[in-house]
């Protein structure tokens, strides 16, 4: 004997074999970003509806930064891919904030893709030029990335010059750490960069 559970719609169906009238859901209407940036997120509460503004990202040149490289030590092929070695002779920077050079002895452990595809993971320090100068300890992580033919003629120091940094994307995540008061801001701030390479040059600006 079939048995009937009119309190459960879908036991009822898979039970009796009957058609279940269901409500189809209604598709949430899109949002596009700017009218989200301008009158926020809808939401409510038990009490009111509420609505909230998102702040827009503002991205202006904070400081930049110039790198003389050594030229790159291959590791050789890992399980993750090609690992070149690549060091800082020295360099430059200024922006917003101050001014100084990059400390000799920066290193960027690049991780090759079978795509030519390159992963940046760059360490270096870079020294103010105040009295006494302050040591900022700066991360770089993110990826170089193109066309096959491009990405190989940046391997290729003779044509290295050649190439429209249009063709290309260099972009990295940065961010930094000092225990100098006078900089203690930047432990907390956010930046990326966007990169270009200039025969043994690596030329960087960077945003917050």
């Amino acid at each position: 004997m079939k048995e009937h559970n009119p309190d459960n719609p879908i036991l009822h169906e898979a039970v009796n074999g009957a058609q279940s009238q269901h409500t189809p859901a209604k598709t949430p209407k899109k949002r596009d970003l700017d009218t989200m940036m301008n009158t926020g997120f809808q939401g409510t509460t038990s009490s009111a509806p509420h609505s909230f503004p998102i702040p827009k990202p503002n991205l202006e040149r904070d400081f930049q930064m110039s790198v003389q490289l050594n030229p790159k030590i291959s590791v050789g092929p890992g399980i993750w891919g090609q690992r070149n070695w690549v060091s800082f002779i020295s360099g430059h920077w200024n922006g917003r904030w101050g001014k100084g050079t990059v400390v000799p002895g920066g290193q960027d452990s690049q991780l090759i893709a079978p795509d030519l595809s390159t992963h940046i993971d760059a360490t270096y320090l870079l020294q103010t030029h105040d009295h006494p100068p302050a040591f900022i300890a700066v991360k770089m992580d993110g990826w170089r990335v193109g066309p096959r033919e491009i990405l190989e003629k940046l391997e290729d120091p003779a044509h290295i010059d050649e190439i429209d940094p249009k063709t290309y994307s260099f972009r990295v995540y940065v961010h930094m750490e000092t225990g100098d008061t006078r900089y203690l801001h930047l432990n907390t701030g956010m930046w990326i960069a966007s990169g270009v390479r200039r025969g043994t040059e690596g030329l960087f600006i960077i945003v917050p």
